[in-house]
């Protein structure tokens, strides 16, 4: 295969020894035409398409290009009319099980005929029922009268293949289709993804990649899910197509890149700067709110904030490659002003909170959610701040505790880290330790800046040095602003900033002024 021209006349090379290319991009960047130029510079009789919304829905007219499952058909047909259908086969799925049948009663035939002994010879719908049921265990495809029916362990029914889901037939489709395909042929398959359900994406592909490894496979798709298991595949980011050069703006990933592929793909697709955050995509307060507040950004949770950093830093490296902007946030915690400025200095953002759920409890965003509920928003906001001073009042010596167990364990990493010719002079070291750090000095410290706070109600201060996830129920700013419970509050928060309204733009001003 030859890539096409690249805008300004190069053609790089497709790495030697690629069985999968991965060819993604937003929608609209010419992802369709460029697989089409790249094919054309195979002989068409060994390359093979495979079309999942074709296969279901396609009109009833066979595809008439050289690799396809319809011409398979029709060669088929005009060599052996056996196993031929009285009514018009609808759809290339239907005509693919008619092909895996009438190969099985040629091969029937022609083993009879042979008074050959011993067992049967293996067949494309042997191969094929064997790998259906490792994906769907406890269902099976059963041989009856010239047809085929799918039965169930669960209940013993069976049905026809018109009874089928969209994924049992794609699957069935792909695993019969690719061994259809000539030698050594170049496999392209669009959208590999539809139909199919993430749990099984990388399981089906494996499989049917391992049922032809002397064919090459091209994958054209933009779901982030398919393309994170493609880990060995050569992956080309496709950015635009130049009308007036017809030429291609594009490139082929650094395959050592530090970075995690999936990662990598979802930003590269999106277009836009990133934004690396802790927490999970699904069920952290993060990946909820903070798209919400930079709607700009294409927003990546990765967990740990370690991540977020090692992640930030690795994107950052290959600006020259990418040239999109990247950036993090963590949580505060107990981090002291020292490491926050360094952090910040690595283009990670860390708020003037100690946790994402004090944000929830700004001044700005308490009165928005309240003015929303017709609920008097100052009322609201200083019986909110009474109760979260009261709480820190409550907690002030252990969470003085908690910022000196932090502020010595920072300490102690960063000494701890010289170089020692014995262990008896690391012995010595650790001994002055204690003495040296004065952990009940800082603790002291912290006790009597948190006091500060609590007399002068700075309560912005106390936010930012607060680590209290239950804050948000117990201050009951969600039966204070008219939400009902906890999580009534915050899911107002998010519909808010969902609108183009005063209020969203409120919240939204309010959060990210904290956060730098």
């Amino acid at each position: 295969m030859k890539l096409p021209p690249k805008r300004g006349g190069e053609c790089p090379a497709i790495p030697s020894g690629s069985s999968q290319v991965l060819i993604i991009g937003a929608n609209g960047a010419g992802k369709t035409r460029f697989t089409s130029r790249l094919l054309s510079s195979v002989p068409p009789e060994r390359t093979f398409a495979l079309s999942p919304l074709r296969a279901l829905f396609g009109a009833f007219r066979p595809d008439a290009e050289v690799g396809s499952v319809d011409a398979a058909y029709s060669r088929a047909l005009t060599k052996s009319p056996l196993g031929a259908s009285t009514v018009p086969l609808a759809s290339e799925f239907e005509r693919l099980l008619g092909l895996l049948l009438q190969e099985e009663m040629t091969n029937l035939l022609a083993y009879k005929m042979s008074d050959a002994k011993g067992p049967l010879p293996e067949t494309k719908l042997d191969l094929v029922i064997a790998q259906w049921r490792e994906i769907f265990p406890g269902n099976d495809i059963l041989r009856t009268e010239g047809s085929l029916l799918f039965a169930s362990s669960a209940d013993g029914s069976s049905r026809s293949q018109t009874k089928l889901s969209a994924g049992e037939k794609v699957v069935l489709y792909y695993f019969g289709g690719v061994l259809l395909a000539p030698e050594n042929a170049v496999i392209y398959i669009d959208s590999p993804e539809m139909f199919l359900h993430p749990s099984t994406l990388r399981r089906v592909w494996d499989k049917v990649e391992t049922m032809r490894p002397d064919c090459t496979f091209v994958y054209t798709t933009h779901d982030l899910d398919f393309a994170a298991t493609r880990s060995s595949a050569t992956t080309i980011w496709i950015r635009g197509w130049q009308a007036d050069s017809d030429s291609f703006d594009y490139d082929i990933l650094p395959p050592d890149s530090e970075l995690r592929e999936d990662m990598y793909l979802s930003i590269l697709g999106a277009r836009r700067p990133v934004l690396f955050i802790e927490g999970d995509k699904t069920h952290s307060i993060d990946s909820k709110l903070y798209p919400l507040i930079f709607p700009d950004y294409t927003v990546k949770a990765l967990g740990s904030c370690d991540r977020v950093i090692e992640s930030t830093r690795v994107f950052n490296s290959l600006e020259a490659f990418h040239h999109l902007d990247s950036r993090g946030i963590v949580d505060r915690d107990r981090r002291s002003p020292q490491e926050v400025e360094y952090l910040r200095r690595k283009k990670i953002m860390v708020p003037e909170v100690a946790e994402i759920e004090n944000l929830l409890l700004l001044e700005d965003v308490v009165k928005a959610v309240a003015a929303v509920h017709r609920r008097d928003e100052v009322r609201a906001f200083e019986k909110t701040k009474n109760a979260v001073i009261g709480m820190f009042r409550a907690e002030m010596r252990q969470q003085a505790l908690q910022h000196t167990r932090h502020n010595v364990k920072h300490i102690m990493e960063h000494r701890i880290d010289g170089r020692f010719t014995s262990i008896t002079k690391l012995e010595e070291h650790m001994n002055g330790l204690v003495d040296e750090i004065n952990p009940r000095a800082i603790y002291e410290q912290f006790c009597r800046d948190f006091s500060d706070y609590i007399k002068r109600g700075d309560y912005e201060a106390i936010l930012r040095v607060y680590n209290q996830k239950s804050m948000v129920g117990q201050s009951n700013v969600s039966s204070l602003t008219g939400c009902g419970d906890k999580r009534s509050y915050l899911t107002a928060v998010l519909n808010i900033l969902k609108t183009n309204s005063h209020a969203a733009n409120r919240i939204r001003q309010a959060i990210r002024s904290r956060i730098r």
